[in-house]
């Protein structure tokens, strides 16, 4: 039987090599039109949350949203950015169709481009 799935992510900063630190991003779960905000967090040293961004009963079938903040961590790490920024906002629409399965969804990002997949 399936210990109940779960939502990661890890934010990988390319430009400088490094885990992303810092970085705010804040989670949405779509509901028809509309855009339900669940968590804010805000990663660790190692570019990761601390703790699952959904799991147990929360963790259910549908469409989410993460909003990472892209430009405020660039602009934090002294990267010398144009104004506006090409990347500011970065959001990443995706959807969960197990809800017994982990999904994890990192970013990997630098000032002109970013990139994302389903890790595990």
């Amino acid at each position: 039987m399936s210990e109940g799935g779960r939502l990661t992510t890890h934010v990988l900063d390319t430009a400088s090599g490094r885990p992303a630190s810092g970085l705010a991003i804040e989670l949405f779960r779509l509901e028809g039109t509309d855009r339900v905000h669940l968590k804010s967090v805000t990663t660790n040293s190692d570019g990761r949350c601390d703790a699952p961004l959904l799991a147990g009963d929360s963790f259910v079938v549908g469409t989410y949203e993460l909003v990472f903040h892209a430009g405020d961590y660039l602009r934090a790490q002294a990267q010398p950015l144009p104004e506006p920024a090409f990347l500011d906002i970065v959001p990443i629409r995706f959807g969960i169709a197990d809800a017994g399965a982990h999904y994890h969804v990192p970013l990997l990002i630098s000032p002109y481009g970013y990139s994302t997949y389903r890790g595990s």
